[in-house]
């Protein structure tokens, strides 16, 4: 997972709690909007975009990493700026914590919230569905920036030596060549694509951080390497049920591609952190499924893990 760590701060919108997490597992519909626009199952080498001016909202490791990347004209908002006039047009790079976004969103110009391009961890789809930012650009971000001004590190593993960071939405091919201009890769997803690969991202974070949790001290590499057969079953069983509950259709091969990438970050420390947004998003599909009582828990082993390491 990335270090999305900006300065932006906000109170506008508090932390969700777990019952929030069950309303969020609501929202979500199985095909995450049928308005965003399609591209090829995976983009060609090839950047078809220009490098534009962009605003960048927070002034992090990552804000810091896309303005190197970027133009003159770009504009880094940080805590406390006012909403800049110019650039008028193009992408708003989201980059702050997940519990800053509402705050970006109100301070954001309703005729410019549709530029909006969002780089958060978790599952945003139900909580930008919800305020009608669904077909939003979204990108899964799988580059590290380890101090701040550093260049970034490229997420390639020995499975995927393409690259796994992904966009999709109107300003994804804008991203894209931002990213290549710092020697970064960027897959540009049709809808399909990018809803497996979010959901694969999601799984990955609350996996290796869940069952690093119940072990005190692993890393990420730890829970590959010693843990493996725990985390592996954790993953098969939120692949089964994801593409069960909401409809994901995986590429073979998501096991393999998950370890390798973790084998690539294993000195990342775990932990169950923002719950609302990671490990409650299945939690709250567990609970929707025990409260109807019209079928049994679809995660049974990840709410028990959940119970183990003190999250619920």
């Amino acid at each position: 997972f990335s270090a999305i760590a900006g300065v932006w701060q906000s109170t506008a919108h508090p932390n969700m709690s777990a019952a929030s997490s069950v309303a969020n597992a609501r929202l979500f519909v199985a095909k995450t909007s049928t308005a965003r626009r399609t591209s090829s199952r995976r983009s060609s080498v090839r950047v078809m975009a220009s490098v534009a001016p962009s605003i960048i909202v927070g002034g992090g490791r990552v804000g810091q990493a896309l303005a190197d990347m970027g133009v003159p004209g770009d504009v880094i908002m940080k805590r406390g700026d006012a909403f800049p006039a110019e650039p008028s047009t193009g992408p708003i790079y989201v980059c702050t914590r997940n519990d800053a976004l509402q705050g970006v969103i109100d301070q954001t110009p309703p005729e410019r919230r549709a530029d909006l391009v969002f780089l958060q961890n978790g599952m945003l789809q139900p909580w930008l569905d919800a305020r009608g930012l669904g077909d939003n650009t979204q990108a899964l971000i799988y580059f590290a920036v380890a101090k701040f001004g550093e260049k970034p590190t490229d997420g390639i593993t020995d499975v995927n030596p393409e690259g796994l960071t992904a966009a999709n939405g109107k300003h994804a091919a804008a991203l894209q060549a931002r990213l290549a201009a710092g020697g970064m890769r960027c897959h540009v997803l049709d809808d399909d694509a990018f809803k497996a690969s979010m959901f694969e991202k999601l799984i990955w974070i609350c996996a290796f951080m869940a069952v690093g949790a119940a072990h005190p001290g692993a890393t990420v590499g730890d829970v590959e390497s010693t843990h493996r057969a725990e985390v592996v079953e954790l993953i098969e069983e939120l692949l089964k049920g994801s593409a069960a509950e909401k409809g994901v259709k995986f590429e073979p091969g998501s096991v393999e591609r998950l370890c390798a990438y973790a084998r690539a970050v294993a000195h990342f420390p775990t932990a169950v952190k923002e719950f609302e947004w990671r490990n409650g998003f299945f939690y709250g599909i567990s609970q929707e499924a025990i409260t109807a009582g019209d079928r049994p828990d679809p995660f049974p082993k990840h709410t028990a893990l959940l119970k183990q390491v003190g999250a619920v």
